[in-house]
């Protein structure tokens, strides 16, 4: 499936540049929230490959709920149109509060902070693919993909830079001190789309997800990514890999978690088809109910004995998991 195009025989930046310059100008970037709490450090993840032909990898973030910082875990999108960029919001430090500062749809990439949300978005614009036309090439270099659907794809490793790898999630004292590039700043005065429904609908199941929040986490999210909004979620294939690697699930018992996430993925897919491509809220509750209780399970399959000699556990279940 690609992504529907504006026109058949494709699109130039000319077009683009009309469609923006039809467009009401937006106020500038609202602040959505601002706190006297630093966020997390970006938690280590692997990036799920991309299931579509044309949708843009949106990095995770920590965003400020009921309970304080939760993630959004990063998921690939369906842009709104052919040829645009999304740039990640990010969490500004300054006078005292953090500031945030929300992501959004243009034809290129602004200022993001700074902040190196990895996978291409290493601080400074986007290495993990462009727009050729109507086509979005992907860059394996630094991007996951499923080959098997997506043929559009180019190897440029000179984008990866011996740097050391700084996790921390905003940008001011003492955390990312940088600051927009004369490429950047003609960025910000575009014209820009907000956040689609999708995504907002996204956080907002983030948010309502107790298993989310650092305070139940410790800044490891219990989901830290999907391959689409409401789609799969990629926590769970991960620890049973774990598992396996490590020796403490056998055979039989990583067979049967896998044939377990299967069928839940499975009904996930069934659920969303049947309501237009998502999940409603009731469904939703009940697909994070059945992942918590996968997440015990394995928990429990990976600690049914002691562990060896001289090895520490360092899995623990979450919080809201225990008993």
């Amino acid at each position: 499936m690609k992504i529907k195009k504006i026109l058949q025989g494709g699109v130039t930046p000319l077009l683009i540049a009309l469609f923006f310059c039809a467009m009401p100008r937006p106020a500038s970037a609202g602040v959505a929230i601002s706190i006297t709490i630093a966020p997390p450090i970006l938690p280590v993840y692997t990036q799920p490959p991309c299931p579509v032909e044309g949708y843009i990898w949106t990095p995770g973030y920590w965003a400020w709920g009921d309970d304080g910082y939760y993630w959004v875990p990063g998921v690939w999108v369906a842009p709104p149109m052919v040829g645009v960029l999304w740039t990640p919001g990010y969490w500004g430090f300054a006078s005292g509060l953090y500031v945030w500062h929300p992501g959004y749809w243009g034809p290129h990439i602004g200022f993001y902070g700074g902040v190196n949300y990895g996978f291409g978005y290493f601080g400074v614009g986007y290495v993990g693919g462009f727009w050729a036309g109507s086509v979005f090439r992907y860059n394996t270099a630094v991007t996951a993909v499923n080959t098997t659907v997506i043929r559009n794809v180019y190897v440029d490793r000179t984008v990866i830079r011996n740097v050391v790898v700084n996790r921390v999630s905003y940008n001011g004292p003492g955390g990312v001190m940088a600051r927009p590039t004369p490429q950047e700043q003609m960025a910000i005065h575009e014209r820009h789309i907000a956040p689609l429904p999708m995504q907002i609908s996204h956080q907002q199941a983030a948010r309502a997800d107790r298993a989310q929040y650092a305070s139940v986490n410790h800044g490891l999210p219990a989901t830290a990514t999907m391959d689409r909004v409401d789609g799969r979620r990629f926590n769970q294939q991960g620890r049973i890999a774990n598992g396996i690697a490590s020796g403490r699930l056998n055979a039989n018992e990583a067979s049967h978690l896998e044939h377990r996430e299967a069928n839940l993925n499975r009904e996930i897919r069934t659920e969303r088809q049947a309501n237009g491509g998502t999940l409603t809220p009731q469904e939703r509750q009940q697909v994070n109910r059945q992942q918590n209780h996968m997440s015990r399970e394995i928990y429990n399959e990976k600690h049914n004995e002691r562990p060896p000699q001289g090895e520490k556990r360092t899995e623990h279940p979450p919080e809201n998991e225990r008993h």
